[in-house]
């Protein structure tokens, strides 16, 4: 069996539909195996013999407004995706710290930005540092802003479906995955 890990857009603590013990459930509902959550925004690891992350993301997709009567975009990734993705170093060696706040964003589907990359939106606090086929990186100075619209500029630029997490919480995942 894979491992996986459903990035599910807009959870955050305090709905009561979208507790981790209520997405394990739904998850669990469907047939897949070892879940488990991995902090409360929206983690959740699994196994499963299904090898497409676009026929698993439908079916979760699906399963959220029948099962738990909210809608919510969900990007899947493999184990060996996320730990591609954090072996390539994309931020150089940066550290996610205030003054460097570091962000990874799974889009759903593929897409080519339409500029180069280092880009720094003109006036904004954050620089796109790198992008591949579908993930985008981002590292805000949070020192000069505490508040970002970072989010609702990459929604901007690759539409809705896609969601954030920092380096931090993908290390997170990927401990989560491995065996014990």
């Amino acid at each position: 069996m894979a491992k996986y890990v459903a990035l599910i857009r807009g959870i955050g603590p305090g709905d009561p539909q979208k507790t981790n013990e209520k997405l394990r459930g739904a998850l669990q509902s469907l047939g897949l195996s070892n879940v488990q959550s991995v902090i409360s925004s929206g983690n959740i690891v699994f196994e499963t013999d299904e090898a497409d992350v676009h026929t698993l993301e439908a079916v979760i997709e699906a399963a959220w407004p029948r099962l738990l009567g909210f809608t919510a975009s969900t990007i899947v990734r493999s184990q060996t995706q996320l730990q591609k993705i954090l072996d390539a170093d994309p931020f150089s060696g940066v550290a996610h710290t205030e003054g460097s706040y570091q962000l990874i964003t799974f889009l759903k589907r593929a897409a080519k930005p339409d500029f180069d990359v280092p880009y720094q939106p003109p006036g904004k606090p954050y620089i796109v540092v790198g992008h591949a086929d579908d993930v985008v990186f981002t590292t805000t100075d949070n020192t000069i802003i505490k508040t970002s619209d970072v989010m609702t500029w990459l929604e901007k630029q690759f539409g809705k479906d896609i969601t954030s997490r920092t380096p931090l919480t993908i290390q997170r995942i990927i401990k989560k995955m491995k065996p014990k």
